[in-house]
């Protein structure tokens, strides 16, 4: 599970999400894939801020429901084409995300997060007061999914198929931009920011164009997002969302490629799966979060990481 897995696992794992419709062989467990990827995205771009920039938000869900809302609105409201409504979403979400960051990049830390968490609240209220533009507690509903080449998207193994299509040009969009030159610089300005500064390096902007990409690959998550459910409210822009997008990063791994993916796994089946079985399903995530921070620190990628490198010294 390291980010430097072989050609070989790359290509196994790729194949096995090719043919999971048919190995599930259901609609509910293709549905619940298709969360696992949509959850996968949101994970992938918060990770680029807190696992590679060394920035904690308690604000992404923003993201979610900002581009969200604007593509739903759009389609809803004035009709227009998927295609249109989405690209304008994504834009103004990344533009949005780009000036929330020149406030929010004025501090680190702790006010860094309280300054993030301000911005979600902020967007939770205005979604959930604004009710003649985004229908308040109600949300807006009648959202259609797009039937690219003609294709029912109403039917679970092809939306699938769209998640991940979408998902997996995420993730090596990102894992091209993390372990390019540019990638370097951001890890650089998490480990050492001061050293950066002294090296000519513009560490406010290099976090700054981070930040922004942060949303931008948030935004396209918050399309998925609207597109699955095809309804949309103040629900999914609450600080609930933000931290359980927040504990995915954490409980794979932060700063890896797959952690993320994996932590999002893990907290869809317990919501998903585990809360058919038990009633307090939050309590049992909690309990999980601790075990992992208590016993696996650093999330269950480097847990894998040490008990292989355990095994190879044994050898």
């Amino acid at each position: 599970l390291h980010d430097a897995l072989p050609i070989f696992a790359y290509i196994v794992i790729l194949a096995v999400l090719l043919v999971l419709p048919l190995i599930l062989g259901g609609t509910y467990y293709t549905n619940l894939a298709s969360q696992i990827l949509i959850a996968g995205i949101f994970a992938m771009s918060l990770n680029l801020l807190v696992g590679y920039a060394g920035l904690t938000s308690l604000g992404h869900a923003g993201y979610l429901g900002l581009a969200a809302y604007i593509s739903s609105w759009l389609t809803v409201k004035l009709g227009w084409s998927h295609a249109s409504t989405a690209a304008i979403a994504i834009v103004s979400t990344t533009a949005i995300a780009g000036i929330f960051g020149l406030i929010a990049l004025r501090a680190t830390g702790i006010s860094f997060l309280m300054i993030t968490l301000a911005f979600g609240q902020i967007l939770w209220g205005l979604a959930y007061r604004w009710a003649s533009v985004t229908g308040g507690d109600n949300g807006i509903s009648g959202i259609t999914r797009p039937s690219p080449f003609g294709i029912d998207m109403g039917e679970a193994s092809h939306f699938y198929y769209l998640a991940l299509i979408v998902f997996l040009l995420v993730w090596i969009a990102i894992a091209i931009l993390v372990h390019s030159p540019f990638g370097a610089t951001i890890r650089g300005t998490k480990d050492q920011p001061r050293r950066m500064s002294a090296l000519g390096f513009n560490v406010w902007l290099i976090r700054w164009i981070t930040f922004t990409a942060c949303g931008f690959f948030g935004s396209i998550g918050g399309i998925m997002y609207v597109y699955y459910h095809q309804f949309i409210s103040p629900h999914s822009l609450s600080l609930a969302n933000s931290a359980e997008m927040l504990l995915m990063v954490i409980a794979g791994g932060a700063g890896t490629l797959m952690g993320p993916v994996i932590g999002a796994a893990l907290v869809m089946l317990l919501k998903n799966v585990a809360s058919q079985y038990v009633d307090h399903w939050v309590t049992l995530l909690g309990l999980v979060f601790i075990f992992i921070v208590m016993f696996i620190p650093g999330g269950i990628v480097a847990g894998f990481d040490r008990i292989k490198n355990a095994l190879n010294s044994n050898k």
